[in-house]
């Protein structure tokens, strides 16, 4: 038996499937990137799915709403992280 989805259980369904769009347009262009880009694309990736999955979890009742935002702040650190130059991507410039 289904059960009725609230407004915002609605609304993480809609973000959820946002970013399984993203996911799915970005995963195409993984195999045409090299070495690190290629390796940073697909974790950056990897967040993004995990993120989606956290939302479908809070409209299933799963999770409530302060683990889903301890979720998406996670996220958001670890994309952060993932993005910021590391020290041998400063020396290979110089």
């Amino acid at each position: 038996m289904r059960r009725k989805l609230t407004w915002r259980g609605r609304k993480a369904v809609h973000s959820a499937r946002v970013l399984d769009e993203v996911v799915n347009t970005e995963v195409r262009l993984v195999p045409e990137l090299t070495g690190e880009a290629q390796r940073r694309a697909v974790d950056h990736l990897a967040e993004l799915v995990l993120l989606s999955q956290a939302y479908r979890h809070y409209s299933y009742g799963w999770i409530g709403r302060r683990e889903l935002e301890r979720r998406g702040k996670g996220a958001l650190g670890r994309l952060e992280a993932l993005s910021a130059p590391n020290v041998q991507q400063l020396t290979e410039r110089e």
